[in-house]
């Protein structure tokens, strides 16, 4: 069980905004704290794939479009839990997000681009001053794990989608 103690820390905010874009975006400049750097995160490993790459099935595994389009449907449940739908999982159908394995050229731009408006506004709203409790900050913490996770499992779908070595 969880104790209810509430903080306030606006650094806080900051790390966890900060982590969940490099992982989406890549590192901002040259700090990197779990990608390489020079790497350009999930979004530069879904834009170097077509829509036949992310569509593959490798070994009957789930395709990369059907991790996007889970991560999609993930962000968009933090986003309105963060806008005050305090019901937003109880109807969430985590099954369902991973139905869409297969896509068209236009079903991934927009699979990509539907991702990266939902990943923008979860940043966003973790960057706003708040009361961190046990229930957000868990919500907040496991978002970054969650992403960190599936962009590792894409990345191990296709080699396409792999980012940049390390370097010394």
């Amino acid at each position: 069980m969880m104790r209810a103690r509430r903080m306030s820390d606006p650094l806080l905010a900051d790390v966890l905004r900060n982590l969940l874009r490099e992982l989406f975006d890549g590192p901002p400049g040259g700090a990197a704290f779990i990608v390489n750097p020079g790497d350009h995160g999930l979004v530069g490993s879904l834009a170097a794939l077509s829509s036949a790459a992310a569509s593959a099935r490798p070994g009957g595994r789930s395709s990369v479009a059907a991790h996007a389009q889970h991560l999609r449907y993930g962000f968009s449940l933090l986003n309105r839990w963060m806008r005050g739908d305090d019901r937003a999982f109880d109807d969430a159908e985590y099954a369902k997000s991973w139905g869409q394995q297969q896509v068209t050229d236009e079903q991934w731009r927009e699979l990509r681009d539907g991702l990266a408006r939902e990943v923008h506004a979860w940043a966003d709203a973790l960057a706003a001053p708040r009361e961190w409790n046990a229930l957000t900050l868990s919500g907040a913490v496991s978002s970054v794990a969650h992403l960190a996770y599936h962009l590792g499992a894409i990345r191990q779908l296709t080699a396409v989608a792999a980012g940049p070595n390390a370097s010394d």
